[in-house]
């Protein structure tokens, strides 16, 4: 069995309406909800990207039950390590015990607006070790002076504190990065069905949640659904390791022009079936996953919820 939750994609919708998808998917049964944490949207046509932590707060009084994390948030760039650290405290303490920390390396995407040096993902998961030990220090909420190799800070204590830190789970794509997750995470986020990611986290002593993201596109038409998934998503069909590298959005578009919707259809679950829903998921309840969150695409949110609580949610509600 698998713990279904819904995502909230700043990406495409502004603050008030993720807000109210929020209310509706808790009201609908979904377990979960992932909020994207970017500055900037994959596509220019997708519209929107606001400060998750203003979101956040909205939906923390918004909510009452569902857990809410972040799906996932670079803490070593834009924004430094103390203050993140003080970010995620706060949010955690509106939250009474319902928000987990999913975090990653980042994409030049986001992360390139502060002007920063973009170097090579080997430093960025030494950069990602060094801020997340940092700030589970200055979680100690006492005052912290440290010079690390990326990252200093400077007599800087955190007063505001939850009774419960969140979880932090950590960003996987590949083996390597499932192995840091082992090592620094309480749990592995990835966001395809990779059975190597999950064999790997457990491998090297990884234990706690394994999340997961499927997206979708549901229409009465699949065509006109595949269509919409191309236009408002096309950065799902862009391969390998361009989501890392491209710097704006602009030239995600240029390469979302070589997509097809043969190849959206491959990664993207379009159309009103519930046995294409229902044999996606399975595919990561045979990889391992604990979690699934789901991304429907475009701006028809609550057509999707209403399928899911009807076609989805009996099945998979634990």
């Amino acid at each position: 069995m698998i713990n279904l939750g819904y995502t909230l994609s700043s990406e495409e919708h502004r603050p008030n309406a993720l807000i109210a998808h929020g209310q509706r998917a808790e009201a609908a049964g979904f377990e979960f909800l992932s909020i994207s944490d970017h500055f900037h949207p994959w596509l220019d046509s997708q519209g929107q990207s606001a400060f998750v932590w203003s979101t956040l707060g909205g939906l923390a009084q918004a909510t009452s039950t569902i857990r809410v994390g972040t799906g996932v948030t670079c803490p070593t760039f834009r924004i430094h390590p103390v203050i993140v650290a003080q970010a995620v405290a706060s949010v955690a303490d509106m939250f009474e015990g319902r928000f987990y920390w999913a975090v990653g390396t980042g994409e030049l995407l986001n992360e390139h607006v502060t002007g920063l040096h973009w170097p090579p993902v080997s430093v960025r998961r030494d950069m990602l070790r060094e801020a997340l030990e940092m700030i589970r220090t200055l979680w100690q909420g006492n005052y912290t002076t440290e010079r690390g190799r990326f990252y200093m800070i400077d007599n800087a204590r955190i007063y505001t504190l939850p009774e419960t830190l969140p979880e932090i789970i950590v960003a996987a794509a590949g083996p390597e990065a499932a192995q840091l997750a082992a090592e620094i995470g309480q749990g592995v986020d990835s966001t395809s069905p990779n059975r190597e990611v999950i064999e790997t986290f457990e491998q090297n002593g990884g234990t706690g949640p394994r999340y997961g993201q499927m997206t979708c596109c549901y229409g009465p038409d699949k065509t006109a659904a595949t269509e919409m998934a191309l236009r408002h998503w096309g950065n799902a069909g862009i391969p390998g390791q361009l989501g890392q590298e491209l710097a704006l959005p602009a030239y995600f578009e240029q390469a979302a022009q070589l997509v097809t919707p043969e190849q959206i259809a491959e990664s993207v679950v379009c159309g009103p079936d519930p046995a294409e829903y229902h044999a996606k998921i399975q595919e990561y309840v045979e990889a391992g996953f604990t979690h699934l969150y789901i991304h429907q695409v475009g701006p028809d949110q609550e057509s999707f919820i209403a399928f899911a609580e009807r076609e989805l949610l009996p099945t998979y509600h634990l």
